[in-house]
C-alpha cells in the first residue's frame, strides 16, 4: 500500500495513540513520544513495524505519540491512517489484510 496523503487516526485521551502518516522519503522514518516510553517502547516499536509490514507498507513517515495504549488500540489506529491516507472508507478488507 502506497501512503498518498498524510492522515491520522485516534485521540491524545489517556489508554489512547494518534497516528500520523505521511508520504515517506523511500524507508520507514519512524518517531515515538509516549508516556511509557522506557517500559513499552520497544513493544510499541515491534507491533508499529508489524502492522506496516503486514499493510505492506515500506515508504511512509509514521508519528506515534502514546497515551498507553493496548497492542490492539495502535494496530487498530495504523490501518485506520493507512486507509485514510489511500481514500478507502468502504469495503475495509477485515479479516483479510487485517488481522
Amino acid at each position: 500500500m502506497e501512503i498518498k496523503k498524510p492522515a491520522v487516526a485516534g485521540t491524545l485521551e489517556s489508554s489512547d495513540c494518534m497516528v500520523t502518516l505521511e508520504p515517506g522519503d523511500g524507508k520507514i522514518d519512524f518517531s515515538l513520544d509516549s508516556v511509557v516510553i522506557r517500559q513499552f517502547g520497544n513493544k510499541i516499536r515491534e507491533v508499529t513495524f508489524e502492522t506496516l509490514k503486514r499493510l505492506h507498507i515500506d515508504n511512509v513517515k509514521i508519528a506515534v505519540v502514546d497515551k498507553g495504549a493496548l497492542d490492539c488500540t495502535i494496530k487498530a489506529r495504523i490501518e485506520a491512517a493507512a486507509f485514510r491516507s489511500v481514500g478507502q472508507l468502504d469495503n475495509l478488507p477485515w479479516g483479510g489484510e487485517i488481522r
